[in-house]
């Protein structure tokens, strides 16, 4: 690191679900203020469970996105670039490279009855253990089953299967299309301990290998003409290949050891270990991807976290949030009497009941708008109860739960609740921007500088848990157990 100095940059690109963001940082990984900028998108959902994207359309809000950041940019030097975006998406390109289909996302669940088909070819367990995703509507095989017949045209058309990060970089730089490690890892078609495609999958797929990316964790160089024109200063610097959006917000957070759990809730939620090994004995139960070559990350997902809540503010016409918050915190646990099963977008964690959807049993008109509101977030923190008891199977060991995205940082509320659920402390991160600053942290590491291992990241408060509450909750999810096994 001694040819960079602190007043070099690094420019992290984060696509979110729900958000595409841009930003300066400095050698410390930290982010420069008032270099952000944040673009809003959504997913077109459709009754049938679609939830997709326009390719070029993501493209130009990234483009949108970079103007601004770079434009806020003082003249420092651009060390290069950091890319973090939603894992599991896909899309297909033709011979110039050009869309077929829209991006179909994770969340996009019309690809469920195609997992049953391949449930019915593959032994799961054993696609489990090599590929670390069970066969669900939320990975490349199944979405590529549903879309041969769902899109015969588009399908074959398609020359190319590529993640969004993929289609990007290959507008700007041109040549063929590369996938790093990290997002091929959680395709559902990527061998995590041979590092390569796999093939007996594949093998039972409309597509083969020579349709994919090529593997390459290689930082792409040498911008196209007319992306290096309306941006000079990247002109010649390294875009490093991008990196799952959960691995990023582990890195982030500080949680890169087998001692820190990193609990996020975002547009959806997850709960993730991360470590660093050469192999990997993928267990039953928690999905298991790369962050790099050298470290996995392992938890459990929801689709539901943040966009329920959302959801819920706008349909049941909520107060403004700093009053919701309030009325929300004067409420006592599971005093509401409902039982919330928050499964709107299908179920990933822990059980991966794809046709799933979301219930609200003991409903009556005593109930008002903010308590089914709380008893939507408390049943997302039962959700990750579930979850960590897994990953304590999993991944045995005291650990340190830490506390990541706008979900839980902007309310106080739900981190107690979810400290309450869970029975244990649960620490606020100190980073504003997880994901973002992870993707920098990677690649400041590439760039020689310190493992991010060793970095030091900034904690905020600690919620400890309350026994009576925790004992409250316990029973409130057994009774949502039952309703799930009687609903799902």
């Amino acid at each position: 690191m001694s040819s960079i100095s602190q007043t070099d940059r690094v420019l992290s690109v984060d696509v979110g679900s729900s958000s595409v963001r841009a930003a300066l940082h400095d050698a410390s990984g930290a982010a420069v203020g008032g270099s952000e900028v944040q673009l809003e998108h959504e997913f077109e959902q459709t009754a049938n469970g679609g939830a997709t994207t326009d390719a070029d359309g993501l493209l130009d809000l990234v483009a949108r996105a970079i103007d601004g950041a770079l434009s806020r940019n003082a003249g420092a030097r651009i060390l290069c670039v950091a890319a973090g975006t939603f894992w599991h998406s896909v899309l297909g390109v033709d011979h110039e490279g050009r869309p077929t289909t829209r991006i179909l996302t994770w969340a996009d669940r019309r690809a469920a009855g195609a997992a049953g088909r391949l449930r019915e070819s593959l032994d799961e367990e054993d696609v489990h253990r090599r590929t670390g995703a069970p066969l669900h509507s939320s990975y490349w095989p199944a979405k590529l089953l549903w879309l041969k017949d769902a899109d015969p045209e588009g399908f074959g058309r398609a020359e190319r299967w590529l993640s969004p990060a993929d289609y990007f970089y290959a507008r700007l730089f041109g040549g063929p299309p590369t996938v790093g490690t990290s997002m091929a890892s959680a395709t559902g078609l990527y061998d995590q301990n041979r590092n390569r495609w796999d093939a007996p999958t594949l093998g039972v797929l409309p597509v083969d290998e020579a349709q994919l990316p090529d593997l390459s964790d290689e930082p792409r160089t040498g911008l196209l003409d007319e992306w290096a024109r309306r941006w000079p200063a990247l002109r010649e610097v390294p875009w490093f290949q991008a990196v799952g959006d959960g691995a990023c917000s582990n890195v982030g957070s500080g949680c890169t050891g087998g001692d820190r759990l990193a609990l996020m809730v975002g547009t959806s939620g997850a709960m993730r270990v991360l470590w660093k090994a050469d192999a990997v004995e993928v267990p039953e139960g928690p999905w298991c991807y790369r962050a790099d070559r050298e470290r996995f990350v392992m938890g459990g997902a929801l689709s539901d976290g943040g966009n329920l809540v959302g959801w819920l503010r706008e349909t049941l016409r909520l107060p403004h949030p700093e009053e919701t918050e309030k009325l929300l915190a004067q409420m006592e646990p599971d005093s509401h009497g409902l039982t919330f099963l928050p499964i709107l977008n299908g179920e990933r964690g822990p059980a991966w009941a794809d046709r799933a959807n979301g219930t609200i049993s003991g409903l009556a008109m005593s109930n008002t708008p903010v308590e089914i509101l709380r008893a939507a977030m408390e049943a997302v923190a039962y959700r990750f109860a579930l979850i960590a008891e897994m990953l304590e199977k999993a991944s045995p060991g005291e650990k340190q739960v830490i506390a990541t995205g706008g979900g839980l940082l902007n309310s106080p509320t739900w981190t107690r609740i979810m400290a309450d659920a869970l029975g244990r402390p649960v620490t606020l991160s100190g980073v504003e921007e997880a994901s973002a600053r992870g993707a920098t942290l990677l690649a400041l590491e590439a760039l020689g500088g310190p493992a991010i291992e060793e970095r030091e990241v900034p904690l905020g408060e600690t919620y400890e848990p309350d026994p009576e509450r925790h004992g409250i909750y316990r029973e409130a999810l057994a009774r949502q157990r039952r309703l799930y096994d009687a609903v799902v």
